[in-house]
């Protein structure tokens, strides 16, 4: 079967070596984009080509995307194109959301590479991939007193992201992070970022 993808991240190193194993796998076409606004300029250059794409993975922490608007973005532009989320730091409830808001998959980055290469052939068919072992973790509440905005913060930090990617994601300043970061580590005990981290993982938060 033929199979023509769109994978959309914008870590090249990620998307290459994803990108690298799917035509590894099998897959004909894959074409890439590192942004949302590529990812749906890339669709509509296919459908005025008169084809289209079998499959578009979507990064859901790229720029653009805004958490799962990016997803309703695509799908309101292109109904019939199916489209999936593809990250390595999503939480099981966000992938439970993408799914009911219309995605036709979740992949997590860290899934085994033949794991990867399987879904992707099924959902490109027309079917449904629901990582089932993922989507029904619990999910632990973090502990420290935090706010829904440092939580977030300290998940960037923990995901090895700089105040500036995480300040980009969260549509916040720099220094406003900054701020974040300084608030979150005294409320924890952490002596820095690192520390922070390593408190977070130690007790299960994320």
């Amino acid at each position: 079967m033929k199979v023509r993808l769109l994978i959309a991240d914008d870590h090249d190193l990620v998307r290459d070596a994803i990108a690298a194993l799917l035509r590894a796998g099998g897959c004909d076409e894959v074409a890439v984009a590192g942004t949302l606004p590529e990812a749906l300029a890339a669709v509509q250059a296919a459908v005025q080509a008169g084809g289209g794409y079998d499959l578009v993975l979507l990064d859901y922490d790229m720029p653009g995307m805004d958490g799962l608007e990016g997803l309703a973005q695509m799908k309101r532009a292109f109904p019939a194109q199916a489209v999936a989320i593809i990250s390595g730091v999503a939480r099981p409830a966000a992938a439970r959301e993408a799914l009911e808001a219309g995605a036709i998959g979740f992949v997590p980055k860290a899934m085994p590479a033949r794991s990867i290469i399987g879904a992707v052939t099924l959902m490109a068919s027309g079917s449904v991939f629901a990582p089932f072992d993922f989507l029904k973790q619990e999910e632990p509440p973090v502990q420290g007193g935090l706010t829904a905005r440092e939580t977030e913060v300290l998940r960037g930090i923990c995901a090895g992201r700089t105040n500036k990617e995480i300040a980009r994601e969260m549509d916040l300043q720099e220094v406003t992070v900054k701020l974040h970061v300084r608030t979150l580590t005294r409320k924890i005990g952490a002596r820095n970022r690192t520390h922070a981290a390593m408190i977070a993982r130690e007790n299960g938060w994320f």
